[in-house]
């Protein structure tokens, strides 16, 4: 029954639905992304020395797990891998599509700008004349920002990549 429904469906809701799941599957993979985060770097966060780069690291990354969870539990909870809402349309299909290339495009611009910010602090710790007191600190959050960045940069255009098929 659900086979013919779907032979049956105009090309545009197949594209839809396949985009939907392609959607939630990269959602999916920022979510693991996300608790990889959270689980390494919450476990070496209380073992590092506070003094120390590594543990400035390990809470960025944290923070930036938890953050990577919501965006992707909220992007999963609204994507609709199944059947579209009711009433919609090739054109609205069409509207959604171009909304979400755009909002991958955008975010892959912003990830080049935490990649030159992680690049900012990292080249502040090392000049301690600028910040005597935190050059670990800055140290530990320019790392991860490059990490986060450097994975969110490649996440966010084969997203913009895959979404514009």
């Amino acid at each position: 029954m659900l086979l013919s429904i779907l032979l049956a469906a105009p090309e545009w809701l197949a594209t839809y639905r396949t985009r939907e799941q392609l959607l939630g599957r990269g959602l999916g993979l920022l979510g693991a992304w996300a608790l990889l985060n959270l689980v390494g770097s919450g476990y070496w966060l209380p073992r590092t020395d506070r003094r120390e780069a590594a543990h400035h690291f390990h809470f960025m990354n944290c923070c930036w797990g938890f953050i990577n969870a919501v965006l992707a539990a909220v992007g999963i909870l609204r994507t609709h891998p199944g059947a579209p809402p009711v009433g919609f349309s090739a054109a609205e299909a069409l509207h959604d599509q171009q909304q979400l290339v755009l909002l991958f495009q955008v975010n892959a611009a912003l990830d080049i700008g935490y990649l030159l910010v992680g690049w900012w602090l990292v080249a502040r710790a090392t000049r301690p004349s600028l910040n005597p007191i935190a050059p670990p600190r800055l140290l530990g959050y320019g790392r991860s920002v490059w990490v986060q960045g450097g994975f969110l940069l490649v996440f966010d255009a084969i997203m913009a990549w895959v979404a514009a098929k």
